[in-house]
């Protein structure tokens, strides 16, 4: 039985001269640093374009007009009145007349501080959610109690929201085929690098008998080892700035707790987001093992 006295891992071929363990992964670390926003951003529209179209879509106001008139059912009741028992009567509505305090902040934009001192005929508003009935149905209804009364769907603000939302989407999902792109070409101008700088010692191993597969393993095994640890450097740069964006925009995010000193840092990312982030490492190291053995392989067909 015949015994080997080659030390495990010998550098065979010098690629650790030929491939460097600087640029490489610093190349790879920015890339996946990149990646990482970009797969955030993806994350968050995804979420954001959720929760307009479970909440905003059934959000209804109804602003009504002169709401201290009788109303049209002759009944003594005032429009207002009569308006607010029809809605509380409805039990697929969810329904909430806004108070003076709350339409004088609404207008102050517009009108100032001085609101409430105005002689401003200001009408009733309810805000209303549907759970079954259609905002035209329930339009024509309240028009027979006091003509006049407008009824406000958010259809068409959340059509343009739900444009955004698919355009960020986009967005990311583009960048993130460029990053994988442009990781797919550094990788094998790192590869055609190292084989020309090592051509004369491969073309010896390869004349006295190596195979391409065993040529094509090692330099795989050192460009994927490269390209892991820049990738896993570069999540280690992303997260913390993901982290610091999540509690500047945790008021804008539904269902996560607002950001604070004592956040849990678990909490602070949605949890398909600490889902994906380690798989960003993992795919650069695929891409680099396919680009690498490709490179490879193709160059060694060359050789006489």
């Amino acid at each position: 039985m015949a015994t080997s006295f080659r030390p495990r891992g010998a550098d065979d071929l010098g690629l650790r001269r030929a491939l460097s363990d600087r640029l490489l992964p610093l190349l790879v670390a920015s890339m996946v640093f990149l990646a990482a926003l970009a797969l955030a951003g993806a994350v968050a529209a995804a979420g954001l374009a959720r929760h307009w179209q479970g909440g905003a879509a059934a959000l209804v106001t109804i602003q009504v007009p002169q709401p201290d008139m009788p109303a049209a059912t002759g009944q003594g009741a005032t429009r207002a009145e009569a308006i607010e028992a029809v809605l509380k009567a409805d039990a697929s509505l969810a329904a909430r007349r806004l108070g003076t305090d709350e339409l004088s902040v609404i207008l102050r934009p517009w009108l100032g501080d001085e609101v409430t001192r105005l002689s401003l005929a200001l009408p009733a508003v309810f805000e209303v959610k549907l759970a079954a009935a259609s905002s035209g149905d329930l339009a024509a209804k309240l028009a027979q109690l006091a003509p006049g009364t407008l009824v406000e769907q958010n259809g068409v603000w959340l059509g343009r929201l739900g444009v955004l939302a698919a355009s960020l989407q986009a967005s990311a999902a583009l960048a993130l085929v460029v990053v994988a792109v442009v990781a797919t070409a550094v990788v094998a101008i790192a590869t055609r690098a190292g084989l020309a700088a090592r051509r004369d010692a491969i073309e010896i191993v390869h004349g006295l008998g190596a195979t391409d597969r065993m040529i094509a393993r090692q330099f795989s095994g050192r460009v994927t080892l490269l390209v892991f640890v820049g990738a896993l450097l570069g999540l280690v740069f992303a997260i913390p700035l993901l982290l610091g964006l999540a509690r500047l925009t945790a008021p804008f995010q539904p269902g996560l707790p607002q950001a604070g000193p004592t956040a849990d840092l678990l909490d602070a990312l949605p949890p398909v987001l600490w889902a994906l982030l380690p798989a960003l490492p993992v795919a650069a190291a695929a891409i680099a093992w396919l680009t690498t053995q490709s490179t490879v392989r193709s160059w060694l067909a060359g050789l006489p």
